[in-house]
């Protein structure tokens, strides 16, 4: 398949708002995740070219009985962009096609994570913690994609919104690992509860997902750099929104301040 054209294509109907009625992977069956990295890697390039930079990854099927079903070995993930994380309390909902909420925990790196490292290891190469609400939107009708269509669409990311960070000291890490596997978060929209999730939701631990990142990236020859930001996959289901709701998520035994979003 034509790897710049399947990201040109991609590109325009993120900026148009366009649905993509067939995603790649049902158009030739050839269209495995090692070519939409490939595809991910062009619309980098394209943006890049354009003026944007990098931020950092976001990361996909954090869950290993998801591994079983779709036949993947790893968790998967793409890049966010300048454009992309904010640090504000609004966001427009108009700018999306089929959006949804989910809350994480975000990470940004401040070394290299180290080769096999556990959820200790990975946290002393991060300078500091926040929770985040990435915003994916699909292209495809129905919601209904593959893996490998979910990492050249972006990894359906559409916005980061992240929180107050949290420094993380290097002589709390052995507590905060243990806290990172067991808190609680609380998803509420307009002051009610919708949904409870917890740290043990991605990998047993947003650390220990951070870990799997750092060696998958680095079996496929892009390791995670300094500097990095890292969104680490949805602590709940995700959730559709809508202009005019109010979204919060809070966690409960973790050192990380409240969130909150307003969609206008």
């Amino acid at each position: 398949m034509d790897i710049q054209a399947i990201a040109r294509e991609f590109l325009d109907a993120r900026a148009n708002r366009k649905e993509i009625e067939v995603p790649p992977s049902a158009r030739d069956s050839a269209f495995d995740v090692n070519s939409a990295y490939a595809v991910e890697a062009e619309i980098a390039r394209l943006r890049v070219a354009s003026g944007h930079k990098v931020s950092g990854r976001k990361v996909g099927y954090a869950n290993k009985a998801m591994w079983r079903m779709l036949k993947l070995d790893t968790l998967v993930w793409a890049s966010m962009y300048d454009d992309t994380v904010h640090e504000k309390a609004e966001l427009s909902a108009g700018g999306f096609h089929s959006a949804k909420i989910e809350p994480e925990i975000a990470f940004k790196l401040k070394s290299a994570v180290p080769a096999g490292a556990d959820a200790a290891g990975a946290l002393a190469a991060v300078e500091w913690m926040a929770l985040g609400f990435e915003i994916i939107d699909c292209p495809f009708p129905d919601w209904k994609f593959q893996p490998a269509d979910f990492v050249a669409a972006w990894g359906l990311h559409a916005a980061l919104l992240l929180g107050e960070p949290r420094h993380v000291d290097p002589a709390a890490i052995p507590e905060l690992a243990e806290m990172l596997a067991s808190f609680k978060l609380r998803l509420s929209k307009n002051g009610d509860l919708v949904e409870e999730g917890s740290g043990k939701n991605v990998l047993r631990s947003p650390a220990l997902c951070l870990a799997e990142l750092a060696a998958a990236a680095s079996r496929r020859g892009d390791p995670l750099r300094p500097g990095e930001l890292i969104s680490t996959g949805q602590l709940t289901s995700a959730q559709a929104i809508a202009s005019g709701e109010v979204w919060r998520a809070e966690a409960d035994g973790l050192p990380v301040a409240a969130l909150e979003l307003r969609l206008t």
